[in-house]
C-alpha cells in the first residue's frame, strides 16, 4: 500500500506517518514528487489497513499496490525519477546523459587520453573498470584499488563524474570511496546480497539489465536496492541473450518505453555490450535515444585493437565525437539537450 500525502501535507505530518508505520513492524519509503510526497510501506506479509492512515494529519488517500514491486513503480511516483550527482550533472532529466570511458582502466596514461577526448567531445560521466568479472578466469581481471585511484585522479583533472563496478559485497566499500556511481553488472543483477548492500549505500546505483532477464526481474532486482533506504537507482539495458549470433548480445529497445510505462527510474542504453561489434555502436546509439532513454553508456578506446578487455566493441574517440554530433540533432527534434563539448583539461 501506498500512503499519498496531501500536497500542503508539512514534514512533520509526513515524518508522523512514517512514524506510525515503524510502529506497526513495517519499514517507511518517503518519497517526493513534484507535487505530494507518497511513503511506501514494505515489511508487510499481509495487507495493511488503509484505516490506520486515512485520519492522520496531511494524508490524502491509501491506494492499493498492483504489482509486485511497491518503490519502483509509477504507482509510487507519476514523474521520472532525476538523480543530481552534483556540478550540473544530473540522470534523467531533460538532458541526456553520457557517460563513456574504456571498458577497463589498463594504465594511467590510456585512462587520461581517453577521458580527455571524451570530456572535449560533451560526456559528463566516465566509466571505467577497475574490478572485472570475465568470462575466462584467465583474462584480464583489472587493477582493483590502482585502478580506482586512477578513476579518482581523472575525476579531479577533467571535471569528470566516476561510474565503475562493485563485483561483490566486498568491493562496493572501495568503489564508494572513490566513484560517483556504483555500477552492479548484467552478471549480478540478481546476487541479492549485493543488491542489499548497494541499497545501504549513499552512493547513486547503475544498475544493468541480466543477460537473459526479463523487464520484471530487472525491476525486482532495483526493488531490492530501494527496499534498503537507496532510492537513487538507474537502470541499463545492455543486450540480452538470444539465438541471434550476428551480435553478441540482442538490444532490446522495446525495453525502453516498457520501463516508462512501468517505472519511474530512468533508463540508459548501452549499444556497446549490446552488440558488442563497434561498427553497429552508433547506429544503435540514434535508435536508443529516439525510442525515448534518458542516456548511453558507451565504450571508447584510443587503441581498440590492443584493448585488454572488449576491443571489439569500443569505438575510437572521433567515432564518439561523430556519435554525440549525430545523437544531439535527435534528441533536438525530441526537445531534450546534451551537455555542449568544452575543453578536456580544467585550467
Amino acid at each position: 500500500m501506498l500512503v499519498m500525502m496531501k500536497s500542503h501535507a508539512t514534514d512533520e505530518e509526513i515524518a508522523g506517518v512514517c512514524r506510525k508505520i515503524e510502529a506497526m513492524g513495517f519499514k517507511a519509503h518517503p518519497i517526493p514528487g513534484s507535487t505530494r510526497t507518497a511513503i511506501g510501506i514494505t515489511g508487510n506479509q499481509g495487507q495493511v489497513e488503509a484505516a490506520a492512515f486515512e485520519s492522520l494529519p496531511g494524508v490524502g488517500e491509501c491506494v492499493p499496490v498492483s504489482k509486485p514491486y511497491k518503490l519502483v513503480g509509477r504507482e509510487l511516483k507519476e514523474d521520472t525519477t532525476v538523480i543530481d550527482l552534483g556540478d550540473g550533472v544530473r540522470i534523467g532529466g531533460r538532458e541526456l546523459t553520457i557517460i563513456a570511458g574504456p571498458c577497463a582502466v589498463e594504465t594511467r596514461e590510456q585512462t587520461r587520453a581517453i577521458a580527455k577526448e571524451v570530456s572535449a567531445a560533451g560526456a559528463r560521466l566516465f566509466r571505467g573498470g577497475a574490478y572485472k568479472p570475465r568470462t575466462s578466469p584467465y583474462s584480464f581481471q583489472g587493477l582493483a584499488e590502482e585502478g580506482l585511484k586512477i578513476l579518482a585522479d581523472v575525476r579531479k583533472e577533467f571535471g569528470l563524474k566516476i561510474v565503475t563496478e562493485a563485483i561483490d559485497v566486498e568491493s562496493v566499500e572501495l568503489v564508494e570511496r572513490y566513484s560517483d556511481v556504483i555500477q552492479i553488472g548484467a552478471r549480478n543483477m540478481q546476487n541479492f546480497s549485493l543488491l542489499k548492500r548497494a541499497g545501504r549505500s549513499q552512493k547513486p546505483v547503475l544498475l544493468k539489465r541480466g543477460i537473459s532477464a526479463t523487464l520484471d526481474e530487472l525491476l525486482m532486482a532495483a526493488e531490492y536496492i530501494l527496499s534498503e533506504g537507496n532510492y537513487n537507482v538507474v537502470l541499463c539495458e545492455r543486450g540480452i541473450r538470444t539465438f541471434a549470433d550476428h551480435t553478441r548480445n540482442t538490444l532490446d529497445l522495446s525495453v525502453i518505453p516498457a520501463v516508462q510505462r512501468l517505472s519511474h527510474l530512468p533508463i540508459l542504453v548501452d549499444p556497446s555490450h549490446g552488440t558488442g561489434r563497434r561498427e553497429k555502436v552508433i547506429p544503435l546509439s540514434r535508435a536508443a535515444i529516439a525510442v525515448g532513454a534518458d542516456g548511453l553508456m558507451i565504450e571508447v578506446h584510443n587503441h581498440p585493437e590492443e584493448a585488454l578487455s572488449d576491443g571489439n566493441q569500443s569505438i575510437e574517440p572521433s567515432e564518439f565525437q561523430q556519435l554525440i554530433n549525430e545523437v544531439s540533432q535527435i534528441a533536438h527534434v525530441l526537445g531534450r539537450t546534451m551537455a555542449k563539448a568544452r575543453d578536456g583539461i580544467r585550467s
